[in-house]
C-alpha cells in the first residue's frame, strides 16, 4: 500500500473516530467586519457510518468540509480524519478523505479516463494499483470514458465527480449535495452504489436540502446552524425529540368547527370531515387518544397517525437563534 494510502477496514473498538472536531472555530475578515463562521464546533463521526451534516444556507457546513479537505485554513482548533491531525498529519489526512463538491468543477478537455488518470496521479498511486475502469463501471461511465468532460450531461458529470473523489480508495467519503439538480433515475442509482461502499466499511458523510433523503440516508444526523452544531444524535433518537405525533380523522358528518373538547390537543379542522389531533406521545398514550375520540361521539369513518418528520425537526431547530 503506498505510504499516503489509508486503510479502509471499518472499526473497532478502541479506533479514533472517522473525523473528530474540537473546538473548531473559522472566523473571516477582522475588527468589526469579522464574521463567524464556525464557533467552536466539536462533533464526532462515528466509522462506518452513514453520517447526515444538515443545517440552512450559511450555517457552517461547507466551511468544515473544506476544513477537512484542506482548501480552508481554521482560526482555532483541532481536526483529525482516521485518526490523522490535519496539521500535524496532512498527508495521510488528506489521503483518508475523498470529497464529492457541489460545484462541477472538471476540466472540460479531460475524458473520464483521463480525470481519474490524472486524479490518481497526484495521489501517487502506480499503475498496477490504479482501479480507473473498475470505478467508471461503478458508476455507470464506461461508455463515456473516452468522451470529453464537456460533452457530458449534468447528472454523469456528477458521478465523474464521485468517480473522482473514490479514485485513492478514501476510508472517508463527504458528499456535498450530490444529488443538487439530479433526475431521480440517477439519484436513485448514486444512492445504490454509496450504500454499498458504506456497507463495505466506508464511512459516508453527506450533506444534502434534501431532508426526507437524509432520514432515509443516514444513521446518525448532526445539525450545524450559525456556526454551531445545535443536534447530534442517532437518527431515531433525534426524531423522538420532537415528541410529537398527529391523529387525523375522517368523519361520516360535517362539522363546522373543531369540537371544544380537544382544545387542548390543538384540534384542526382541516376540511369539514376531516380533523387533526396533536398530542406528545411521552405524557399521553395513544390509547387515551383514542378513548378520548370514542367518548367525543363522533362518527368516524378512517383514523391515520403521521409521525414528526426530520423536516419538522430541522425547522424547529433552526429557527431558534443562536446568539
Amino acid at each position: 500500500m503506498p505510504e499516503n494510502q489509508v486503510n479502509s477496514s471499518p472499526a473497532v473498538a478502541g479506533q479514533p473516530p472517522a473525523i473528530a472536531v474540537r473546538g473548531l472555530l473559522k472566523v473571516y475578515g477582522r475588527g468589526e467586519r469579522a464574521k463567524q463562521a464556525l464557533k467552536g464546533i466539536d462533533l464526532d463521526i462515528p466509522r462506518g457510518s452513514f453520517f447526515g451534516l444538515l443545517g440552512p444556507n450559511g450555517a457552517g457546513k461547507s466551511t468544515l468540509i473544506n476544513i477537512l479537505a484542506g482548501l480552508v485554513r481554521k482560526t482555532a482548533g483541532t481536526a483529525s480524519i482516521w485518526g490523522h491531525d490535519i496539521d500535524t498529519d496532512t498527508r495521510l489526512a488528506r489521503a483518508a478523505i475523498g470529497v464529492v463538491p457541489q460545484e462541477l468543477n472538471l476540466d472540460p478537455f479531460f475524458t473520464p479516463r483521463e480525470a481519474l488518470e490524472f486524479q490518481a496521479g497526484l495521489y501517487g498511486l502506480p499503475k498496477s494499483e490504479r482501479r480507473t475502469d473498475e470505478i467508471l463501471a461503478a458508476v455507470g461511465l464506461s461508455d463515456k470514458a473516452n468522451s470529453y468532460a464537456r460533452t457530458l450531461s449534468g447528472g454523469m458529470r456528477r458521478r465523474l465527480l464521485v468517480a473522482k473523489a473514490l479514485v485513492h480508495a478514501p476510508p472517508v467519503l463527504v458528499l456535498d449535495e450530490p444529488t443538487a439538480g439530479v433526475d431521480i433515475e440517477l439519484r436513485q442509482q448514486l444512492w445504490a452504489y454509496v450504500r454499498e461502499l458504506n456497507a463495505a466499511g466506508t464511512t459516508v458523510v453527506l450533506t444534502t436540502h434534501y431532508l426526507e433523503e437524509a432520514e432515509a440516508l443516514c444513521d446518525r444526523i448532526a445539525i450545524i446552524n450559525h456556526g454551531t452544531v445545535v443536534a447530534s444524535d442517532e437518527t431515531p433518537a433525534l426524531l423522538r425529540r420532537l415528541d410529537r405525533k398527529d391523529v387525523i380523522l375522517t368523519l361520516g358528518a360535517d362539522l363546522d368547527a373543531a369540537p371544544a373538547a380537544f382544545a387542548d390537543l390543538q384540534a384542526e379542522l382541516l376540511d369539514p370531515r376531516r380533523l387533526r389531533l396533536h398530542y406528545r406521545p411521552s405524557q399521553m398514550p395513544f390509547s387515551a387518544v383514542l378513548s378520548r375520540i370514542q367518548a367525543a361521539g363522533l362518527e368516524i369513518v378512517d383514523l391515520s397517525t403521521q409521525e414528526a418528520d426530520l423536516e419538522d425537526l430541522f425547522l424547529e431547530l433552526t429557527r431558534k437563534r443562536v446568539s
